[in-house]
């Protein structure tokens, strides 16, 4: 979330008054420092909330800053944001070294690894609306921005918030792009999580929500994100939003969690979520790890930790994310099924993932698997150490006539190491 300084709690930080303040909330400035880098020191990289496109009303910060529109447009009808902040005046060069001398400030200062950008959809187009038209003069703030960061930061990793289809986000400015390093999927998001909203008898109609964002995936280097906006306002944390009673969101949890990390991009997922909380975040509580004294949240907590190690420990996952050889449908027309599965590919790895969404036992699901030989299974959603029904953790498929034969428990996923 952003650090710099803001004057409400609720805001979660992204109405701004301090753009060059770090918090008092948690502590001091040296303090800050003293904490990414220790997380340096365990390997874990710091990636920081900026927000360049709007700040808040208080008058102690930036509106009307020395008695006029300084910062701001001072034409209401463009400076006011929809969330009745102030919209930045782009086209002002002031206000252009000010984000961009903020910008530096965190990286250099902080050492933090990365700036994740707020409401960019806000800036490329005149209050977010593409019916308004292209903000010519924050986009090309953004190229200017961007381009000077990976100059003085080259590793510096740049990730855009932005919904819209606007082409290019991730582009180098050299090749007429935004220049940011990762763009928000949010189609995906909105698709698949509607899909998992939706009762199992109805998911063969809305099958192809989950094939949809193959279609458009390499237009953009896309991250897949589980942010805290979906797990607030009413919208139902991950583990709730699964269709069906208590017992029936863990299966569906963890088949939807292993889709997720098979599928190309990177990944983003909010605090809770490993836990299975039910409760929404709340900026005022801490989370609630007493969960983890109930069964059913412990074995997921546990397979979240074994997804992430596994995650890592397989460069197929990762390696060719953005690369058209790196991914390879192997069944995406099984809409009476709910059964999808796919290939992910690296330079020295082969990974077959296979998924049953229906809540039907599938027997002898027959696929085919280029080249292989063998299917030697890594990975079950449905192991009894997770909460689900299996004992039995390495399984041998070797490849006959048709291909290959398994069953497909219900709201299941497994992961194959491909061997030819």
């Amino acid at each position: 979330m952003p650090l710099n300084e803001y004057p409400s709690d609720e805001s979660w930080g992204y109405q701004g008054t301090g753009f060059f303040s770090p918090t008092s909330r948690y502590g001091t400035g040296r303090q800050l420092k003293m904490f990414v880098d220790a997380c340096h020191r365990n390997g874990i990289g710091v990636i920081m909330d900026f927000v360049p496109v709007h700040f808040a009303v208080d008058d102690y910060g930036l509106a009307r800053f020395d008695g006029t529109a300084l910062y701001e447009y001072p034409n209401g009808a463009v400076g006011v944001s929809e969330w009745g902040s102030c919209n930045f005046m782009h086209s002002r060069g002031e206000v252009r070294s000010f984000l961009q001398s903020a910008a530096n400030y965190w990286l250099k200062e902080f050492h933090m690894d990365g700036l994740r950008m707020d409401a960019i959809s806000r800036a490329i187009y005149w209050q977010g609306n593409p019916e308004r038209g292209v903000n010519l003069n924050a986009v090309e703030f953004l190229r200017y921005m961007n381009q000077g960061i990976k100059g003085l930061h080259p590793s510096a990793i740049l990730a855009a918030e932005d919904s819209t289809s606007y082409p290019g986000v991730t582009k180098a400015v050299s090749e007429g792009g935004l220049g940011f390093d990762y763009k928000w999927d949010m189609g995906w998001m909105n698709d698949t999580l509607n899909y998992f909203r939706t009762a199992p008898k109805y998911r063969s109609e809305n099958y192809h929500k989950l094939t949809f964002s193959m279609m458009y995936y390499y237009d953009d280097r896309f991250l897949l994100p589980l942010s805290h906006d979906e797990v607030v306002h009413g919208k139902a944390t991950i583990l709730q939003k699964m269709n069906g009673e208590y017992e029936e969101k863990f299966p569906q949890a963890r088949a939807f969690y292993m889709y997720m990390y098979a599928h190309p991009g990177k990944k983003l997922n909010f605090m809770g979520n490993e836990i299975g909380q039910f409760r929404e975040w709340d900026e005022k509580r801490q989370q609630d790890w007493s969960l983890l004294d109930y069964p059913k949240h412990r074995e997921f907590h546990r397979f979240m930790a074994d997804l992430n190690a596994f995650y890592l420990a397989h460069p197929a996952f990762f390696e060719k994310d953005y690369e058209r050889d790196g991914f390879r449908w192997i069944d995406c027309h099984q809409e009476a099924g709910c059964i999808y599965a796919f290939e992910r590919i690296s330079a020295k790895e082969r990974i077959a993932a296979v998924f049953n969404f229906s809540g039907k036992v599938w027997k002898d699901y027959h696929f085919q698997v280029e080249n292989a030989a063998v299917l030697k299974r890594l990975l079950s959603s449905n192991q009894n150490i997770y909460g689900g029904s299996e004992k039995e953790k390495d399984v041998l498929l070797k490849a006959g006539e048709g291909g290959f034969s398994v069953t497909l428990q219900p709201f299941s996923a497994e992961y194959y190491e491909v061997d030819n």
